[in-house]
């Protein structure tokens, strides 16, 4: 269910006593425990809280490669992954090249569904046959040993530049800049944009270009894009890389993202991290798992207003593809489940159609719905079988696949979501055999999921100065999470279904405090721990948040669970 997150101990009220109490509860259930570490907290600097670019491992060696290639107008391939993180970061790269008037790059992203994560060969062979010397990747590449090698036989040189895990086997590139490798940089928690932000603020270091002093931070509303999307920890460099990023987004100059904030009804000016997580990030995402992902890169790349006009449009009628894709695949799985006679304790669905960029929105509906772990898998365009995993909150994915490791080919994540392929002669043996794994671990595979609240409140407490202390600690997201509220004793004057579709549930009160309505989004009241009933008392767990919409600012609770 849920508990109250440990209360502050004296000694740190006392540190914190600048503040108010309720701010105080939130910085300590942050690990916010003294009085310089709430001002770095509330307060991030991009002079004082990003660290020196040259302690990144190889950054020297790059920088140098870099430049040499610039000095002697060599082909340069940025090479960046397909997703929220790497198409920001090709932004970045390809941003600072046109900035130093360097004309002499192409941007690559693979193509999901046929080229699958990382640097391949076939790529290479292309790059290579197109004149390009040198390549550096963003995002990806930390583990692509054979590609690598690949781009030495044809006298390529690689720059990678990423934030994944490295293997024992790491590839014979030029440089591997990577806040994973090595011990000199002080934060492991970069994403793929940050990184090749890094690289660019190397650059612009070492290197005579002529610039405006501090030019580079026009491109932090790339770096803050990904930085949220991605899910790192929003701490430390991130944190001050995320808020300045949400602040350069507020004002971007580029006319894509004016455009497709406009379409969504979105102000700019007033930008937060839950309009990245639903409004740019899957129209990014959008163009990889439907089509081309280079659509995203140059809806966001593009200075002209009609060619950026038509790429938002072009996004726009993918993400609305996506959404029927989901909608008629979700269709097909409930009725493939309700001609089951009894619902096994995981299910394992899947059908060779199937997109496997689509079916984690569909495991997530199932795992939802039926209160069970759910796999969903389909087939990529190159024959390979690989799925998408959602818990139901109780059950941990991750130890269900390590017990069926040897039936498949891949697989990674953690325990809520994951990912993995299968072995073709081993799909139909799959949904037993998992069936059968979370039977004999039964405990074993439980995880504890009791919610921690940050603070007690009513809804007379929810005032101004409780929304601007709030506001104070967002951007909000991994290990700074929105702060969750208990609300108890509450009585709806209004219980209400809303939505074309009529799948969101909407509770409205009456109460002296800002605050006059609680919303789920696709969750029916039947769906919480306890339904909803107009004038009768129930306690609710929430988020507050705040959205400018229409031309207003709305303040509302976002229900996480109705007890």
């Amino acid at each position: 269910m849920y508990r109250l997150t440990n209360q502050i101990p004296e000694t740190v009220q006392q540190e914190l006593a600048a503040y108010s109490p309720f701010l105080q509860q939130l910085l300590y259930a942050r690990g916010v425990d003294t009085a310089q570490a709430a001002v770095d907290f509330l307060e991030p600097s991009y002079e004082e809280h990003l660290h020196d670019p040259f302690l990144l491992n190889d950054m020297d060696v790059a920088v140098e490669r870099i430049l040499h290639a610039i000095q002697n107008d060599e082909k340069i391939a940025i090479y960046s992954d397909y997703d929220c993180d790497g198409i920001p970061g090709g932004v970045v790269l390809h941003d600072f090249c046109k900035a130093i008037r360097y004309e002499n790059f192409i941007n690559h992203i693979p193509h999901r569904h046929y080229d699958g994560f990382g640097l391949n060969t076939a790529a290479v062979e292309k790059l290579a046959g197109e004149g390009v010397q040198l390549i550096i990747t963003i995002d990806c590449g930390s583990t692509d040993v054979q590609a690598v090698d690949h781009a030495n036989k044809h006298n390529v040189d690689v720059i990678i530049t990423d934030h994944h895990q490295v293997k024992e086997n790491v590839p014979k590139a030029v440089a591997i800049v990577n806040p994973q490798v090595g011990t000199t940089y002080p934060f492991k928690g970069l994403c793929g944009a940050g990184v090749v932000f890094k690289v660019v603020q190397a650059l612009i270091e070492k290197g005579d270009f002529d610039l405006t002093p501090g030019w580079e931070k026009w491109w932090l509303d790339m770096v803050g894009v990904a930085t949220i999307a991605d899910m790192v920890p929003l701490r430390d460099e991130n944190r001050a890389l995320a808020f300045y990023g949400l602040q350069v987004l507020r004002k971007s100059r580029r006319p894509g993202l004016q455009q497709l904030l406009r379409k969504q009804k979105a102000n700019q000016a007033y930008l937060t991290e839950d309009d990245i997580g639903f409004t740019i990030g899957p129209r990014i995402n959008a163009a990889s798992r439907m089509d081309n992902p280079e659509d995203a890169f140059y809806m966001l790349a593009e200075t002209d207003e009609a060619a950026a006009g038509a790429r938002v449009d072009h996004l726009e009628k993918l993400n609305n593809e996506r959404k029927g894709q989901v909608a008629s695949m979700t269709k097909e799985v409930h009725k493939r489940m309700e001609a089951l006679v009894e619902i096994p304790n995981v299910l394992v669905l899947g059908n060779p159609e199937w997109r496997p960029s689509l079916v984690g929105l569909t495991a997530n509906k199932l795992a939802e719905e039926y209160n069970a772990p759910a796999f969903v898998w389909g087939r990529d365009g190159n024959g390979n079988i690989k799925g998408s995993c959602r818990s139901n909150g109780q059950v941990s994915v991750i130890t269900i696949m390590e017990q069926v490791a040897d039936m498949l080919s891949e697989f990674g994540g953690h325990h809520m979501a994951g990912g993995f392929g299968v072995k073709e002669e081993t799909i139909h043996e799959l949904p037993q055999a998992m069936s059968d794994a979370l039977s004999e671990l039964g405990a074993g595979a439980s995880v504890d999921m009791t919610r921690i609240v940050d603070y007690t409140l009513s809804l007379e407490d929810i005032t101004s100065t409780v929304l601007r202390e709030q506001q104070m600690l967002a951007p909000f997201g991994m290990e700074n999470k929105k702060p969750l509220y208990v609300i108890e004793s509450v009585v709806p004057s209004g219980v209400q279904i809303f939505g074309k579709t009529k799948e969101h549930t909407k509770l409205t009160f009456d109460t002296s405090g800002l605050v006059k309505e609680a919303v789920a989004f696709f969750r029916l009241p039947e769906q919480f721990t306890k339904a909803p009933e107009e004038l009768v008392s129930c306690t609710l767990l929430a988020h507050l948040e705040q959205s400018f919409f229409m031309g207003r600012m709305q303040n509302r609770l976002r229900i996480v669970d109705i007890l």
